[in-house]
């Protein structure tokens, strides 16, 4: 193996699963050097017995279970991300690891530097960014707690209240069409009267209680305004 180390894991934990020692030793080595919390194994019992690591580097050419699988067994208990490292290069193999529940396939001999980048890549798409808070002026959204505050008070919304109120603040300023907001906060297939909409608005404005900050844009929509403004 070749390449350097790079990047923070935040603790990330990775199971080696190789039964080569000089090759486990060496991927151990580099990993723990990158920042990531590693344990290493060398047999297929070994590795369904460790505990359930983020990530598990998994040989294919295992001395008591074959690999493919292992991999079976590992995916139908976790969620871990599955990289398959082993000399097996024919794309027969590949797809069977694939279709096992690997998330990735890397085959001998490999640099470090391209491991490291295959384990970021399947921990983004296992582990997907968690929405951002949304700012705006006295304003606080969380779309992941789905809570709204002002002036760090909390104001209970409903359901509908937070759907309409997190399409406008997903782009401050933009307007939105009416048919925009029912659809994202009702159904992608709403059909029917707009008004409801005006409805939820007045409620949504009372409970806020910040002059301006929803914006009425006649013959438009909505947006979320400068606060103080009259709307």
């Amino acid at each position: 193996m070749s390449g350097q180390a790079n990047g923070p894991s935040e603790d990330t934990r990775v199971l080696v699963v190789e039964d080569d020692r000089g090759i486990a030793e060496s991927l151990v080595r580099g990993l723990r050097q990158a920042g990531y919390a590693v344990e290493g194994v060398r047999t297929g019992r070994a590795a369904l017995a460790a505990a359930t690591p983020d990530v598990v580097l998994l040989d294919l050419g295992l001395p008591d279970i074959d690999g493919v699988e292992v991999c079976r067994r590992l995916r139908a208990r976790s969620d871990a991300a599955i990289i398959a490292v082993t000399a097996r290069g024919e794309e027969a193999d590949r797809v069977v690891a694939l279709d096992e529940g690997a998330d990735d396939y890397l085959v001998k001999p490999f640099g470090l530097a391209e491991l490291l980048a295959r384990i970021r890549a399947v921990l983004r798409r296992r582990r997907p960014a968690e929405p951002e808070l949304v700012r705006h002026g006295p304003l606080t959204l969380d779309p992941r707690t789905r809570q709204v505050s002002v002036d760090g008070r909390v104001v209970p919304l409903t359901p509908k209240e937070f759907g309409i109120l997190e399409c406008l603040a997903a782009d401050p300023g933009r307007v939105v069409s009416r048919q925009q907001i029912l659809e994202r906060a009702w159904d992608a297939h709403w059909y029917g009267p707009t008004k409801v909409l005006d409805v939820h608005v007045a409620a949504l404005r009372r409970k806020l209680g910040v002059p301006g900050l929803i914006e009425t844009v006649y013959g438009h929509g909505f947006r979320l305004g400068a606060a103080g403004e009259p709307s």
